[in-house]
């Protein structure tokens, strides 16, 4: 009695876990919606929803052309930098000599902000800094004394008498630079088109906030050398500050470069010149922040700070991560486009999926009988788990269902199906064997999981595959198939199996009724009494002759095989 009760506690405990899961599910999502403003249903992709369009224009200096190569590559950078935002099933292309980027629903300052900026870091040493409003911080030259702002004479010298030796050399300053700096309104920082000054020339700008202002020297450290880029809360003593900071780690040619810069930087604080001690971090033409040298840098681990929160730090940690645009780009335009498949294709994408799952449920009836039902239950479950998985990843990792995505649900159905074909058979397969079908029911699902599993893994590895491989609609595909095919394994495991070993311990199913599906005597086996059957003669006969052959040893079916071959030939010549 203890043994059959064993089976029984197994099925409930696996139906309490699968039930404390779905709860959980449930109860997390109902937690985004009731604080954190998720929705009950999946955020729909650009062809079912709509979006926003943004074109990408360059922005080139005089004389210079794009080529396809740097669009390709600018095309690439976006795609990760709006990836890496959890935005799913966006479209980026190209268009002429500009760039077309699709992403569904709203765009928001933040997606803007990483489609729009080059991230294009550069490390300058400062050579002038002060306040826009006040005379610089050690300028050679002083502002007029009566406050107003000089005009630049076309007549100034704009080449250094001398060849300035380094980058902090104040060789650099020339009359016309001197004036520029003077006259330079951070208020139009925006159009001063700082961002494509060239690099072996000094630049003049300001910091974000506009409340400095600096002439810095030409570039000397390239973004393009950075090997890695982390946001991370700054520590002090193993304690954490609170101050949101961008760790950057750079190959060895960058680190080479930085320990030489900040060698000589550091110098100049041992001299007591607290302006050219500085170093500007400048992204884009505009300086994150210029702080002090306190020490030479020698392995290639700088860490930026500024005013960073968690959400400013982790994009410019992604936009340094995944490269610089090749050129910088402006915004063209940006308009709301509708979906390009809409409701109506949706619709006839679910119609779809509703007629693949009513004939899988007829198959089932047809097939198994009563015994359908299990599959029917097993597949309103895997529905509910779906339904809750792809709606929390919707919410908290931006995914969105695309009508790719319905396809890949669509196909799920059968895989969903197959599982239980082949545990149904071999459950069959054992009552043939004249087990009872308590005994069927655990010796089927040892055999049948491996074949279940083997087949699943299968699956998953093309959808990870597929995932990785492809983009934009197909990536879709290849993640409902995925995320479908791990329930299918939680769902044979937590409830199918389960449930058959319950209903084993009923008398409908137990009896053999014919409508149960497991009726033995159409299965070919013959009841004998007290829920036992055996096999039928036929079968007795079959599973004798197998017995035998599984017996014999390799000389003796060689020369079976030879009594048979004589036997044919004897056969023809009579």
């Amino acid at each position: 009695m203890a043994t059959r009760s064993t089976p029984v506690r197994k099925a409930w405990r696996s139906l309490t876990w699968l039930m404390v899961i779905t709860l959980g599910l449930t109860a997390l999502l109902g937690a985004g919606v009731a604080f954190w403003g998720w929705g009950w249903a999946p955020k729909l992709a650009l062809d079912l929803q709509g979006g926003t369009q943004v074109i990408l224009t360059p922005a080139l200096e005089k004389g210079q052309d794009v080529t396809q190569q740097q669009l390709d590559q600018a095309v690439s950078i976006i795609r990760q930098r709006v990836d890496a935002t959890g935005v799913a099933e966006a479209q980026v292309s190209t268009q002429g000599q500009n760039i077309v980027v699709e992403i569904p629903g709203p765009l928001d300052p933040e997606t803007k902000a990483r489609i729009q900026a080059s991230a294009k870091l550069e490390f300058r040493a400062v050579l002038l800094a002060g306040a826009p409003s006040t005379s610089s911080a050690g300028s050679p030259s002083a502002s007029p004394s009566d406050g107003t702002t000089p005009t630049p004479s076309p007549s100034l010298e704009s080449t250094p008498s001398v060849s300035p030796s380094n980058g902090s050399d104040l060789a650099w300053i020339t009359p016309a630079l001197q004036a520029e700096y003077d006259n330079f309104d951070c208020a139009t920082l925006d159009v001063a088109k700082t961002n494509v000054a060239p690099a072996a020339e000094p630049l003049v700008t300001c910091n974000l906030a506009g409340t400095e202002k600096y002439l810095l020297g030409p570039v000397e450290i390239s973004g393009s050398t950075i090997d890695n880029a982390t946001a991370a809360v700054k520590q002090s003593q193993g304690v954490s500050t609170g101050q949101w900071v961008v760790n950057i780690t750079f190959d060895s040619e960058g680190t080479a470069q930085f320990a030489d810069v900040t060698t000589r930087l550091n110098q100049f604080r041992l001299d007591g010149d607290n302006t050219r001690s500085r170093f500007a971090v400048v992204l884009d033409g505009k300086v994150i922040t210029a702080p002090t040298t306190n020490a030479a840098i020698t392995d290639g681990k700088p860490e930026i700070s500024g005013t960073f929160d968690q959400n400013s730090a982790k994009t410019l940690a992604d936009q340094l991560k995944f490269g610089a645009l090749p050129i910088s780009f402006t915004v063209q335009s940006t308009d709301d486009i509708s979906a390009t498949l809409g409701t109506a294709q949706l619709a006839a994408g679910l119609i779809a999926g509703a007629i693949g799952l009513l004939l899988v449920v007829i198959y089932s009836l047809f097939q198994y009988r009563l015994l359908g039902f299990v599959t029917v239950a097993s597949l309103v479950v895997a529905a509910v788990l779906t339904y809750l998985v792809l709606t929390i990843w919707s919410w908290r990792e931006g995914y969105r269902l695309s009508l790719a995505g319905v396809a890949g649900l669509i196909v799920a159905i059968g895989f969903t199906a197959d599982s239980f074909i082949v545990y149904f058979e071999r459950i069959r397969d054992e009552l043939r064997d004249g087990r009872g079908l308590v005994g069927a029911v655990e010796a089927g699902w040892s055999r049948a999981i491996r074949t279940i599993l083997a087949a699943k893994s299968v699956n998953l590895l093309s959808a990870i595959i597929l995932f990785i491989l492809a983009v934009g609609n197909v990536q879709g595909f290849a993640f409902t198939l995925g995320v479908t095919t791990v329930i299918d394994v939680l769902l044979v495991v937590l409830f199918t199996h389960p449930v058959l070993q319950l209903l084993a311990t009923t008398k409908f199913f137990s009896s053999g009724h014919p409508l149960s599906g497991l009726d033995p005597t159409a299965l070919g086996a013959i009841y004998r009494g007290r829920a036992q059957f055996r096999p039928s003669v036929e079968a007795r006969k079959a599973g004798a002759s197998r017995e035998a052959e599984r017996r014999q040893t390799i000389a003796e079916r060689k020369a079976a095989e030879l009594q048979n071959s004589d036997t044919r030939g004897r056969g023809k010549d009579a």
